[in-house]
């Protein structure tokens, strides 16, 4: 991604307004069918002619002005009353008058993080939620409201966003985060009250690019990339501004399933043997394209490879094979279409098209892909012994990998596609970036997808992140804590809650240390008014995606529903809280152990390891006694260390008996 979003104040197209347009704005939280924090002084604010006056009249019978300041900007606060509606807010600017209206009176949270937050109740196909039809088609929730942040990344923090206020529904519903849907439902089938769930994610980003500037200043590994962040800052102003001469299409709001087909790119040419291709750039495949000069990039590229084959294989079918593609494409040989992909959720499936014999005229064949990448890496980027051509039914093939051509079409950034076309290599005289900043860079969602909600009031933030961050577990232990603390006073709340789900076993590489990541998460809940969702037992180990976001939703809401509304259900396992070391043996105590502790069995034992001086550790035998457990075992006659499901994949064994686990965890701090 090359571009930065940079849109201040936006009217939703649902505010109604009266004759002639306001001169005042409402920041863009602030629309039609909106939630606002009930019993709160909940802060309004917007942009203004300095000088002038705004007065809010809500129909709960309360009023409030503002004086817009030199700079342009106002703010009041209105007192809201207990949860209900709906209401209207009438906003008055000189002779403007604005009304929102279906407004609702409840509780509000912000639910953010990383792909498993944003992973809609539709799913990533192939990475799919649990009874995702059944769900959408019973989401008729007019009291739960639903609000998406589009994708953005900034440089500094900004004082808009895009998007807007939906009633939930299966209209609305299928591409909302699964996880918040399933959370801000258990909350308003319990407390009979409207919910307003804020989503605000995106997929792949590791914990820093959620923090401000600010808050990263204090931790010393990061003051040269801020530094190199200061000075991207204006280069992406000038870069804004030459991106906004090119078309633009708004794929968002095209339904899922259609909206990466039928693009008109002024791309027509690419696919024709005849095209003249000496000026494009080559990239040897397979690879993805952010390790080669492209950079961070996030759009449409085309490649193009000839290739001469026997003369016995011509007007013979033939199959054309590419490995995976991430994530889209269509792809055709000599001018002709021969299959295409063109459905998110694809990224990882192998492509592999029959040739019709009567499309292959000679010994020469040209092919062209079109790669529409909407997010993450993007390219053609398997195995090279996996891409090849070769006859149908026949064993003798030729290998693609190696060199391409490529051309760059347009650039995908916030729902939205810029369309350069296929003339004048526009990609490459782009203005150039001193540093190259994307929404994966420290700071950037903060600035763009965080800073320009507050501070709106709310009930408290919800939280699922920490994959991308699972090869540097200890610089979390810092890092998040700091990011609660960042947001809490971003929002002007010093105790906001704040839950969050400890991420699920997943078969990482050889040399991440996932366990410990959840270590740092665990050892989070040691910062005041947090609380953390474990899934060790609702995990897939080969999909770093679960499907049961259900369970997900349902355990982040036990944790407010018992801390921050006081109702008495258990809300989390079992957590360690110490060890006693005797002679043969070593008892472990924890808290919320509920009624009572549950070991159960998997394939590979009860999931306890115990170790001596040595610091091999074996398997454990485990005996209960109320809220206690006492490890032992024969092999290890001096214990000084049990660990728990302490590798990336390990099953859950250990709940307590209201069926919640218990987050892995060990006593030593050895090396793991």
């Amino acid at each position: 991604m090359h571009a930065i979003l940079l849109i201040l104040f936006l009217f939703a197209g649902s505010q109604s307004v009266s004759p002639g347009e306001p001169s005042f704005r409402l920041a863009p939280l602030f629309t039609d069918n909106m939630v606002v924090q009930q019993k709160a002084e909940v802060l309004f604010w917007g942009t203004g002619t300095p000088g002038t006056h705004i007065g809010l009249a809500a129909s709960w019978k309360r009023e409030a002005t503002a004086l817009v300041g030199p700079d342009g900007r106002w703010s009041l606060t209105v007192m809201t009353p207990r949860a209900g509606g709906p209401y209207e807010i009438e906003i008055r600017h000189d002779d403007s008058t604005l009304i929102l209206r279906n407004v609702l009176v409840g509780e509000v949270w912000l639910c953010s993080g990383q792909s498993n937050m944003e992973m809609p109740l539709e799913g990533w196909p192939p990475d799919t939620v649990l009874n995702s039809d059944e769900e959408i088609r019973n989401s008729s929730f007019p009291q739960i409201r639903l609000f998406t942040v589009r994708r953005a990344y900034a440089a500094t923090p900004q004082s808009g966003c895009v998007g807007s206020w939906d009633v939930c529904s299966p209209r609305t519903s299928h591409s909302f985060s699964a996880a918040a849907y399933f959370f801000g439902r258990k909350l308003h089938q319990t407390l009979r009250v409207p919910i307003g769930l804020i989503h605000s994610s995106w997929g792949g980003t590791a914990v820093e690019s959620w923090m401000s500037r600010e808050a990263l200043s204090h931790v010393a590994q990061y003051d040269s990339i801020l530094q190199r962040i200061s000075v991207t800052a204006e280069s992406l102003k000038i870069l804004q501004a030459w991106l906004a001469h090119f078309p633009v299409i708004d794929v968002s709001k095209s339904d899922r399933d259609t909206r990466w087909q039928n693009l008109e790119l002024q791309d027509e040419g690419c696919a024709l043997p005849g095209l003249d291709d000496s000026a494009w750039r080559v990239m040897k495949l397979p690879t993805y394209w952010e390790r080669t000069e492209m950079g961070e990039f996030d759009g449409v590229v085309w490649f193009r490879r000839q290739v001469r084959i026997p003369a016995a294989w011509v007007h013979r079918d033939l199959v054309l094979e590419l490995g995976p593609i991430d994530d889209m494409d269509a792809t055709f040989v000599n001018g002709i279409r021969v299959g295409a992909h063109e459905t998110e959720g694809v990224w990882n499936l192998a492509r592999v098209y029959k040739v019709p014999g009567h499309s292959v005229d000679s010994t020469i064949v040209n092919i062209a892909v079109r790669v529409i990448d909407n997010g993450g890496g993007g390219g053609i980027y398997g195995a090279a012994k996996v891409m090849c051509i070769h006859p149908l039914g026949g064993e003798e093939s030729i290998s693609l990998a190696g060199e391409w051509k490529y051309l760059p079409v347009a650039d995908y950034l916030g729902g939205m596609l810029y369309v350069f076309g296929s003339e004048g290599d526009q990609f490459f005289k782009r203005p150039h970036l001193p540093f190259d900043f994307s929404g994966y860079a420290p700071t950037a969602l903060y600035n763009a997808m965080i800073a320009p909600l507050a501070p709106y009031s709310l009930a408290g933030v919800i939280w699922y992140q920490g994959e991308s961050n699972a090869g540097a577990p200890a610089m979390y232990r810092t890092l998040f804590p700091l990011m609660i603390g960042n947001w809490r006073s971003t929002f002007k709340s010093q105790l906001l809650p704040f839950y969050y789900v400890q991420i699920a076993p997943y078969e990482y590489d050889a040399h991440t240390q996932s366990q410990c990541l959840r270590e740092s998460q665990f050892l989070t809940l040691s910062v005041k008014n947090t609380g953390m969702a474990v899934t060790m037992d609702i995990g897939n180990a080969r999909d770093i995606h679960p499907a049961n976001k259900q369970e997900v939703g349902r355990r982040l809401a036990l944790w407010a529903l018992a801390r921050t509304y006081g109702k008495q259900i258990a809300y989390s396992g079992p957590l360690f809280r110490s060890a006693r070391y005797l002679r043969d043996r070593i008892e472990l105590s924890f808290t919320q152990a509920g009624l009572g502790l549950v070991v159960t069995q998997s394939e590979n034992g009860n999931g306890f390891l115990i170790a001596g001086d040595d610091r091999v550790f074996r398997p454990a035998d485990v005996s209960v006694r109320g809220s206690r457990l006492i490890i032992s075992s024969p092999a290890v006659a001096h214990p000084m260390a049990v660990r728990y499901a302490f590798t990336n994949a390990s099953s859950a064994t250990f709940f307590n008996s209201e069926g919640l686990p218990s987050p892995s965890f060990r006593t030593d701090e050895w090396n793991p």
